[in-house]
């Protein structure tokens, strides 16, 4: 499960990318989708649609790994 949370963590990251990367090419996906919404225009419609795309891959390893979460949590709660 720490590869679920790390592979998340990776996949949305916004901060460190739009700090330390300069060139548009290398950006990541949250940070590509900012430059829908500005000052003067904002374009909700792609960013929207945008948002969802970024999310399925990340709900798909969900789905794919949900049943080693149940268990994990499951096995660790019980004592002995």
């Amino acid at each position: 499960m720490t590869g679920l949370f790390s592979f998340m963590t990776a996949w949305n990251e916004f901060i460190l990318a739009s700090i330390f990367m300069d060139d548009e090419s290398l950006y990541t996906v949250p940070v590509g989708l900012r430059f829908f919404v500005n000052d003067y225009a904002s374009e909700w419609d792609f960013f929207a649609a945008g948002s969802i795309l970024v999310s399925l891959p990340v709900i798909a390893l969900f789905i794919v790994l949900q049943r080693f979460l149940v268990l994990g949590l499951s096995s660790g709660a019980v004592k002995g």
